[in-house]
């Protein structure tokens, strides 16, 4: 058990993660959107899909932390890597607005900060119509 959670550690609790989330979501469709720009919900749940068959292909052919070590030595892996999180300010601020709430904010930070854009897609995907609403 110890070894599979080592393992797969991380992607127990994404999976976890997206069951909360999804179990927890109200106000508009979950797969589906009723909005004006109903084809943009289904294209991000497939790009999710996609995104989150790749980084399980990779994952189990490669250990995430053992690369990160590897990377961690090359100037241009930090730099990328720093890049991301200053990156993933920008979707935190959008949850922000979108949710007007500190609360709900504070609990995707941790998601977003770790998960990364597995995160992001899973928010934009699920609360799409209501952040188009703030654009039309």
């Amino acid at each position: 058990m110890m070894t599979f959670l080592k393992r797969h550690g991380l992607w127990a609790a994404y999976f976890a993660f997206v069951a909360i989330a999804i179990a927890t979501h109200s106000g508009e469709g979950v797969f589906l959107s009723s909005g004006s720009y109903p084809y943009g919900k289904p294209l991000l749940w497939l790009i999710l899909l996609l995104f989150m068959g790749y980084s399980l292909r990779v994952s189990a052919q490669e250990n995430f932390f053992h690369s990160l070590k590897r990377m961690n030595q090359i100037l241009w892996s930090r730099q990328v890597g720093l890049d991301l999180y200053i990156g993933l300010l920008i979707p935190l601020f959008i949850i922000y607005l979108n949710e007007g709430s500190l609360l709900i904010l504070a609990l995707w930070i941790l998601p977003v900060l770790i998960f990364a854009n597995l995160a992001v897609l899973l928010y934009l995907a699920l609360n799409y119509d209501s952040i188009i609403l703030h654009f039309i």
